[in-house]
């Protein structure tokens, strides 16, 4: 993995990432958050909060002229909760059970793309590691042909999925140990400190995995200088 991974520079990234976040993370929170205390059912309000990821596809299709994965990802799987939520009894023990399990399946979805050709976090990492224009995305694709780009993104989705199923199964488990109230508060807490624990993590695999590439490139280029 010798060859620096493209990455994003200047205004262009900075406005590529605020629309992600806003759009995928913030703006979704934020609305589920306000229709539910103004009495909407929590159902509307998942459905409602699904129009972010439309809105942060149409720009950056319109921009990019492609689909964004992170996006689209981020639309099936608040699909996927609204679709538990109005499945089966309702109750907010329930509600809260159905909510773990589609964290959970975002872990089985991570470990299953790696039996694809190329695994999930090749396509998260294509979306945040480039500037997103043509010659950064053909990069990032040529990455592939080096055995330690492929091995460092195999890891990084076992690494993501593992994670996630195992959070989703102690919050399983803490749902019927715990008060509502408290799981409410916890499913907001560890939802956040996992993916900014794994994001950091990310982040820190990748980055030692380019120093020792790059270090292995340099021992190699010694012999032939000499």
């Amino acid at each position: 993995m010798a060859e620096q991974v493209p990455v994003r520079k200047g205004g262009s990234a900075a406005a590529g990432w605020a629309l992600t976040i806003g759009c995928n993370i913030v703006a979704p929170v934020i609305t589920y958050n306000q229709l539910v205390e103004h009495g909407h059912s929590e159902v509307s309000a998942v459905l409602v909060s699904a129009l972010w990821p439309v809105v942060d596809m149409a720009i950056y299709l319109a921009w990019h002229r492609r689909i964004d994965e992170f996006a689209a990802l981020s639309l099936i799987f608040l699909g996927l909760t609204a679709l538990v939520a109005v499945a089966g009894p309702q109750s907010a023990q329930l509600l809260l059970v159905k909510e773990s399990l589609v964290t959970g399946l975002f872990g089985v979805v991570c470990l299953a793309t790696l039996a694809a050709p190329r695994p999930l976090m090749f396509y998260f990492g294509r979306k945040f590691g480039t500037d997103g224009t043509a010659e950064g995305i053909e990069r990032w694709n040529g990455l592939w042909a080096l055995p330690g780009f492929r091995k460092v993104q195999r890891n990084l989705t076992i690494g993501w999925g593992v994670v996630y199923v195992a959070e989703a199964a102690v919050r399983v488990a803490l749902s019927y140990e715990l008060s509502t109230g408290a799981m409410v508060t916890l499913n907001s807490v560890l939802s956040y400190a996992v993916t900014g624990a794994l994001i950091a993590w990310t982040l820190l695999y990748a980055k030692r995995a380019r120093a020792r590439g790059r270090g292995a490139a340099a021992a190699a280029a010694v012999p032939a200088a000499v």
